[in-house]
């Protein structure tokens, strides 16, 4: 007695080449539809606007501080009266992004106490070799041109942490 089992592979019939080229052929249909009136998009504010092909590369924008470089650090950190918070920053960088309103905040908040400035680590390797940045966003705090010691902290921070950071090392006197 021959016993015969089903297969659904089995039974299926094969496509044939023309076929599959009827179905695979984008010639015969069009690739997106033309919009029939533009006028209700417009209506709601989003009227058709070209796409670059390259999505656009954000840049950290300083507002009321200032980014300086290797050729301004001396005069504007070293040489300053005041205590100055470094922020070494990258445009490549989140976290930089994320703290970069909190750090606009302290510099009007500490206006006349304490001047805030940033570097960008990309265009400043000596900077960073010098000051052994080796993660972003990092800050550090500067009195009478000498680094404060254990004052360098890299990564994100709130509002509330950086508050307490700037008010420990500004009321403390002791310079490296």
């Amino acid at each position: 007695m021959a016993t015969t089992s089903f297969s659904p592979c089995a039974a299926a019939r094969p496509l044939c080449a023309s076929s599959l080229n009827r179905h695979l052929d984008l010639s015969r249909r069009p690739l997106h539809r033309p919009l029939a009136s533009i006028a209700p998009l417009r209506a709601w504010g989003l009227a058709a606007t070209p796409v670059s092909a390259a999505p656009a590369r954000i840049a950290i924008r300083c507002g009321a501080l200032a980014q300086i470089g290797q050729s301004e650090f001396a005069t504007e950190v070293l040489g300053s009266e005041l205590p100055v918070l470094v922020e070494f920053v990258a445009d490549w960088c989140g976290p930089c992004r994320l703290i970069s309103s909190v750090i606009e905040w302290a510099s009007q908040e500490y206006k006349g106490r304490l001047k805030v400035v940033k570097i960008d680590h990309d265009g400043n390797p000596e900077l960073i070799s010098e000051y052994k940045v080796y993660g972003l966003p990092t800050l550090i705090i500067f009195k009478n041109g000498q680094e404060v010691p254990e004052s360098k902290r890299e990564g994100a921070i709130t509002k509330v942490k950086l508050k307490e950071y700037l008010d420990n090392f500004l009321e403390s006197t002791s310079v490296a």
